[in-house]
């Protein structure tokens, strides 16, 4: 196993807060040197890829992850941890957009993907906090309460178990009168996302699948009918490659970065909490959003430290406006946590599309991506990367649920991203100002 600096310590510290004081270790990982050859080799090691390398090795497939920095490094080992069902996209808005066939099948797809992540969970005794208590769907006002009510409608059209709770049952349930009313999902739930992903990773390796971290893929070539995948001081041909870079994407690939605009989200993990305050807060252990456009979640973690996130980068001004917010926030929701300390502190990048839905790209022969979680990257990634891994060994393509597109590359894309950085620092730092 390569050392872990000091410095790539500090960075992991930043970057993944909580997540990393608490994970258990990753499997031991190494560099890829030299040359091999492979039956699949999948670039990025978050839930997609890992996911796709699981059920392609218990197939017997020779496969290769190819990590650029360490497993879960991306959006995998950094977001809320909330398991949530289906998209943002309200449900009767998918089949419009992709038609009644895929439409209905993603939609039935992303719905038990929570189902899929938890008997994941429990198959390969993954140690990563699971709580399967359902999600709430926070309402703020009216136009919360009539949104929550909308899509409550659709999905118990498809048979989901999702209610609407009143104002009253969703104050006993969150700790808080804020909300108007809230949608629980039953099919939901929370994890420690960076545990989930590395034990995905140690899942995959005793199935017989190899990872290579600290390992950057720098070219993608044709090689007699083959691929050559070209790293430093290191080479790998294979018949199949994944990209799973999601939101983590460069510039491996004309066009996938452009077709993602990057959404910052930030979390604040607070000290663990009193038995006092968890009897009232969360105290069934649900993760909650609220219908903001600005959102803001909150939910615990196994020991009880409430976590607290919004849009946002920790970064320059962007740290001290949202520290001062999330202060703010948690004393007006909760104002028995006036002046409590927060412990960790951390952020990472959401793949927003242009229509807020996934995309899957057929690159070019053999070349595959799923791409543009959309901020719904623990269900969809894992599903996602067990689909990818039927189709690579023969399920056909019009099983899957998205039809192959081209990347399209977002306009002005540079720009919403410094507005959505900017935007977030200015409707934090006047709320509750003015």
């Amino acid at each position: 196993m390569l050392p872990t600096t000091g410095r790539a310590m500090d960075q992991l510290e930043r970057s993944h807060g909580l997540w990393k004081k608490t994970a258990p270790p990753a499997p031991a990982t190494t560099s890829l040197d030299g040359e091999r050859s492979v039956d699949v080799a999948i670039v990025g090691a978050g839930f997609t890829g890992l996911s796709a390398a699981l059920h392609l090795a218990q197939r017997g497939i020779k496969v290769a992850v190819l990590e650029a920095e360490d497993i879960g490094f991306g959006g995998s080992g950094r977001n809320v941890g909330l398991v949530n069902a289906g998209m943002w996209v309200m449900p009767n808005d998918v089949p419009k957009a992709l038609g009644p066939v895929h439409g209905e099948r993603l939609l039935e797809v992303l719905g038990n993907a929570p189902g899929e992540v938890f008997d994941l969970i429990e198959r390969h005794g993954i140690e990563c906090e699971a709580e399967r208590q359902g999600t709430l769907h926070c309402a703020v006002g009216k136009s919360g309460l009539e949104e929550i009510q909308e899509r409550a409608e659709q999905w118990q059209a498809r048979r989901a178990p999702v209610r609407v709770l009143d104002a009253a049952e969703t104050a006993a349930r969150t700790g808080t009168a804020a909300y108007s009313g809230a949608l629980l999902d039953l099919r939901a739930g929370t994890i420690q996302p960076l545990a989930y992903v590395r034990g995905l990773a140690g899942a995959a390796m005793a199935a017989g699948a190899e990872i290579f971290t600290r390992t950057p893929v720098k070219s993608i070539q044709p090689s007699n009918a083959r691929w050559d995948l070209v790293m430093p001081g290191a080479r790998l041909v294979a018949d199949w490659v994944v990209i799973a870079t999601n939101a983590y994407t460069h510039d491996l690939w004309p066009g996938l970065r452009s077709e993602i605009t990057h959404l910052p989200y930030f979390n604040f993990a607070t000290a663990p909490l009193d038995d006092r305050l968890l009897k009232q807060i969360l105290p069934e252990r649900q993760g909650a959003w609220d219908t903001k456009e600005i959102l803001s979640s909150f939910r615990l973690d196994q020991a009880g430290r409430l976590i607290f996130g919004s849009v946002g980068a920790l970064r320059g001004t962007g740290a001290g406006i949202h520290e001062a917010w999330a202060r703010r926030g948690l004393r007006r929701l909760f104002p028995l946590l006036d002046g409590v300390r927060f412990e960790s502190s951390w952020y990472g990048m959401i793949g927003m599309t242009d229509d807020s839905l996934p995309k899957f790209h057929r690159l070019a022969p053999n070349i595959i991506a799923f791409h543009g979680y959309n901020g719904r990257g623990i269900g969809t990634g894992t599903v996602f990367g067990r689909l990818l891994s039927d189709h690579i060994c023969g399920a056909p393509e019009t099983d899957l649920p998205l039809p192959p597109t081209e990347p399209v590359k977002q306009p002005f894309r540079a720009d919403r991203e410094r507005f959505y950085e900017l935007g977030a620092q200015l409707a934090h730092f006047v709320s509750d100002r003015f």
